[in-house]
């Protein structure tokens, strides 16, 4: 439990002698200059005021409050969890609320920054909202790295379709196999005749492409020594137990795993990765639908592009895959739900520390 002030121990001494106190839910609505705050009590909001973002002076104000203080709320943003931090090292209790899981009316209702702090210190009160794991400041700056490679994967990508994109623009064939993107086949992209104008664009987007290809490789590079770093070794080679999995997607998967024991069960992991099946109930009538439309998208990727080399590696993956194209007819829903399996093998790893144990090796087992 989070320690409280010395000062605000006293006023709750002082107070339990005239009477119970209440205590207070605080709702923060953060933006990048100003912090609104709703303070909710007694089942009514009781104050709410507005503030420069300066943590300094809002732990001081929420440490003056005559009574105790149960939980402060804020909405995971752009602002990150440096408002977090400095909460939890003054003592006072903080969660972060996931924004896609809070409650919304189905009118159309005014909205405001005053009126959102209220609605999260009431919410809080009432127990209606989602909270998300604060990662430690190493977890969230791990966690970063990765999602710059994803950022610069897609860079890339986006380049190399615009550069396609205008040779079928302009009617210009495109050279031999330039969908693998291959040394020779750009060498022959650059030396198409074009007229200047294109010839221009053509230039500027390939230099583009060389320097984003330069900071992925830059980036990958850090990556890879951060896998055989102290701190992260032994997880990293955990996870590379698994067939199919290389130094890339078990440093991601750590970076977005940072508090495996956070997941109860099996589906809580497939649906923080959008990896679990929607769908549709009423009365006797159930239909299936399409993945959830959530998750973390380049994570997601890293885990089917690893099936397909777990299914190639080991005979039961290749056995369940085709179990699953069998029922579903589809050969992108199985390796769907082959990389769902990969996922859970991977929480569980982490959450037993474990390495990975084929099904044929646990049969062969002597029994205890």
């Amino acid at each position: 439990m989070p320690q409280r002030s010395t000062k605000r121990q006293a006023v709750k001494t002082v107070a339990k002698g005239k009477g119970s106190v209440s205590p207070i839910h605080v709702g923060l609505d953060v933006h990048k200059l100003s912090v609104h705050v709703a303070l909710w009590q007694n089942s009514r909001i009781t104050r709410t005021w507005v503030q420069p973002r300066d943590s300094d002076r809002l732990i001081a104000a929420l440490q003056r409050l005559a009574a105790p203080i149960a939980l402060v709320v804020y909405e995971a943003g752009p602002t990150g969890y440096a408002l977090g931090y400095d909460l939890k090292a003054a003592g006072l209790p903080v969660r972060v609320v996931a924004p896609n899981k809070t409650p919304r009316v189905s009118f159309s209702d005014p909205k405001s920054d005053r009126l959102d702090c209220r609605h999260l210190a009431e919410y809080a009160a009432l127990g209606m909202l989602t909270y998300v794991a604060i990662p430690t400041p190493d977890q969230l700056a791990l966690r970063q790295i990765v999602r710059l490679r994803e950022q610069l994967v897609n860079k890339v990508r986006r380049t190399k379709q615009q550069l396609r994109s205008l040779l079928l623009f302009h009617n210009v064939p495109e050279p031999q196999n330039l969908s693998n993107w291959s040394r020779r086949a750009l060498d022959e992209l650059r030396a198409i005749q074009l007229p200047d104008h294109l010839d221009f664009t053509r230039h500027s987007l390939l230099s583009q492409l060389d320097y984003l290809d330069g900071e992925l490789s830059h980036v990958e590079k850090h990556l890879q020594a951060l896998a055989s770093s102290k701190a992260l070794a032994g997880r990293v080679a955990l996870l590379r137990t698994h067939p199919g999995v290389g130094p890339i997607l078990a440093l991601s998967f750590l970076a977005e795993f940072y508090q495996p024991e956070r997941f109860a069960c099996e589906r809580q992991v497939a649906r923080y990765l959008g990896l679990a099946p929607g769908g549709r109930e009423t009365g006797q009538t159930r239909r299936g639908g399409r993945l959830l439309k959530s998750g973390l998208t380049r994570l997601r990727s890293l885990l089917v592009e690893a099936s397909w080399a777990w299914v190639s590696k080991d005979q039961h993956a290749r056995a369940v895959y085709g179990r699953l194209v069998h029922n579903t007819a589809s050969g992108k829903k199985a390796i769907v739900g082959v990389a769902r399996r990969l996922a859970i093998h991977l929480w569980t790893m982490l959450t037993r520390e474990e390495p990975y144990m084929s099904p044929q090796t646990l049969t062969q087992r002597p029994l205890p």
